[in-house]
């Protein structure tokens, strides 16, 4: 595969309204021509949707964000479930937990992340998984979970080797993002420790801007800058490493080239 694959960009977001058609030919033309969005909730559904419909490049997800999970969350998740009783999304997502910002409903995104999980074995779907500050509980979600049927991507990883190898050991992919190249960020010693068929790369756009833009805005045109990276920990060309992602992350999503 001659092309770049960025695996998780919310590029629906108000933050590339003024210039998203600039923002995607710029992707475009640094060799990123598949770009996996990840839904929020209910209210990131519709543009969503339109860029999917406006470019074909961009592959839309269904999930409800742990970050939106709250008192009430059930009435997310039926419009969720309506969506993927209505057509095929790439994966159920983006799903998970998080203990970073708000600990008030870590039942509720429990409840919502195990639902979710049953909801991509019945589509045979992958799932994307938010763990922010909650890495180990989801993990081990995953592991009372995991049938055989289940597959997917921890999304943002900046764990431990460790981890790394228990997510790998249950058939997940890693998704490596602007954090690696972060001076401070510590997957220098992991990331060549974690299984190259299960290595994927992601922007996150708008969010954890790589070096040297740190700071800025993101987007998938710098999914470049982050393999450089990574290529240079793991010892691999950035051919090799375009090459290896890419067909990874078709894997996970069970597309063709």
């Amino acid at each position: 595969m001659n092309y770049w694959t960025d695996t998780h960009a919310h590029i629906y977001m108000d933050a590339f309204k003024a210039d998203r058609t600039d923002m995607l030919a710029r992707c475009f033309d640094a060799g990123v021509q598949r770009i996996f969005m990840p839904n929020v909730d209910h209210t990131t559904i519709d543009d969503m949707l339109d860029v999917e419909l406006r470019w074909s490049q961009c592959v839309a997800m269904m999930g409800l964000h742990p970050c939106s999970v709250q008192k009430g969350f059930e009435r997310e998740l039926y419009i969720v479930e309506e969506w993927l009783n209505k057509r095929r999304f790439a994966a159920v997502g983006e799903i998970g937990t998080d203990l970073y910002w708000d600990k008030t409903f870590w039942d509720h995104q429990c409840e919502a992340f195990r639902i979710q999980v049953e909801w991509a074995k019945k589509f045979a779907l992958p799932v994307v998984i938010h763990c922010r500050e909650s890495l180990d509980e989801t993990i081990a979600m995953v592991e009372e979970l995991q049938d055989g049927n289940l597959k997917g991507i921890f999304h943002c990883f900046t764990g431990t080797a460790e981890q790394a190898e228990k997510i790998a050991k249950l058939g997940f992919h890693l998704g490596i993002g602007g954090v690696a190249t972060f001076k401070k960020a510590g997957l220098d010693d992991v990331l060549p420790m974690i299984p190259r068929d299960k290595l994927v790369l992601e922007t996150d756009s708008p969010y954890l801007t790589p070096v040297p833009y740190r700071g800025k805005r993101n987007e998938p045109s710098y999914i470049p800058l982050i393999a450089q990276k990574v290529a240079e920990v793991i010892e691999a060309t950035e051919e090799e490493l375009r090459e290896l992602t890419t067909a990874n992350a078709l894997t996970v999503f069970g597309m063709d080239a």
